[in-house]
């Protein structure tokens, strides 16, 4: 480890030593790693440091390897330490996240602080959820969407989600042609002028989420993309992430009617002002839009990708439709 961060670390912790540190997954294109560090003599036995730095030679899985992939990426992290430092402490435990110690930068390499969450009481992860299980993690999303409804994001994105268009056009300029093409601009504008806006967490997968052991609480990680926009950007991705073409049409109803539900009970909760009935008409009518704004992304990214598939197919259609009769 860098001696520099070494000591910054054992300073920030309080820590006599560092006892070791393991490598838990890397960062998308070799930008850094998640490393887990157990601590000698600190108030805590662990930390999570997520250690960011520019790859010699970047390698993109998909070959993505563009300057605007790279400016993107390291602006996310940016971001993402604004979010620790500005924003996360204002989560309750109903949209819990990994509490932030602190954070450096020395020469070119940045490290974030973190809470580990395993220690927490949030060990589990999963791939594919029960309906039940889906339910944690609307709840979680409902709840943060309702925390920051009506918040300006400053420091983080303007619009949040890593698949925004303004800044994809390398894989705009990939789509084949078509209608979805030619709507793009419209489909981003609709979702982007919505008057309830709030913030999202913009990479709301299941993998970034950490089930507790008795599997009845969430917490949530990786917030390279939050930012402002509409909660059903973060809803229609989390479902695509965990849950089957079969599971997202049969299951539909249910997802929206659960969500919109404990995002009443949140708003009730908060004292906002502000009429479930029309935040949630306007959501909803903007449900096939944004699994339109995320299917314009794939089919750019990677055209062969699963989440292309009927029911995504059909939630284009039903935007496209909506959008022609504008």
């Amino acid at each position: 480890m860098n001696p520099y961060f070494e000591t910054f670390i054992l300073e920030t912790m309080s820590a006599e030593s560092i006892e070791s540190s393991t490598v838990i997954q890397t960062l998308w294109s070799g930008y850094g790693e998640i490393v887990k560090v157990k601590l000698q003599g600190a108030v805590v036995d662990s930390i999570i440091i997520k250690y960011i730095t520019v790859p010699e030679s970047i390698r993109h899985p998909r070959g993505w390897n563009t300057n605007t992939s790279h400016k993107r990426k390291l602006k996310s992290y940016d971001i993402e330490t604004n979010w620790y430092s500005n924003w996360s402490e204002s989560c309750s435990d109903a949209c819990r996240v990994a509490k932030s110690y602190k954070s450096i930068s020395h020469n070119n390499e940045h490290i974030i602080l973190l809470e580990d969450l395993d220690t927490a009481g949030f060990s589990q992860r999963k791939t594919h959820l029960s309906l039940e299980e889906v339910k944690q993690c609307l709840k979680w999303l409902a709840n943060f969407h309702v925390r920051f409804l009506g918040e300006v994001p400053k420091d983080l994105w303007e619009i949040g989600t890593y698949w925004h268009l303004a800044t994809r056009p390398d894989e705009f300029e990939a789509m084949e042609e078509g209608q979805l093409k030619e709507c793009a601009s419209l489909i981003d504008q609709k979702l982007s002028s919505c008057k309830y806006k709030t913030l999202v967490h913009g990479d709301a997968k299941v993998a970034n989420f950490c089930f507790s052991d008795d599997g009845k609480r969430v917490a949530a990680v990786d917030f390279q993309y939050v930012g402002g926009g509409c909660g059903m950007k973060d809803v229609t991705y989390f479902m695509g992430s965990c849950l089957s073409e079969d599971e997202c049409e049969r299951w539909e109803q249910v997802i929206l009617d659960y969500y919109f539900q404990a995002l009443k009970e949140a708003l009730n909760l908060s004292g906002k002002s502000v009429d479930i009935v029309v935040i949630e008409s306007e959501w909803r009518s903007l449900y096939s839009m944004a699994w339109a704004d995320f299917y314009r992304f794939v089919m750019g990214w990677m055209p062969t990708h699963k989440k292309i598939n009927s029911y995504s197919n059909i939630q284009v259609e039903k935007a496209l439709n909506d959008i022609s009769s504008i």
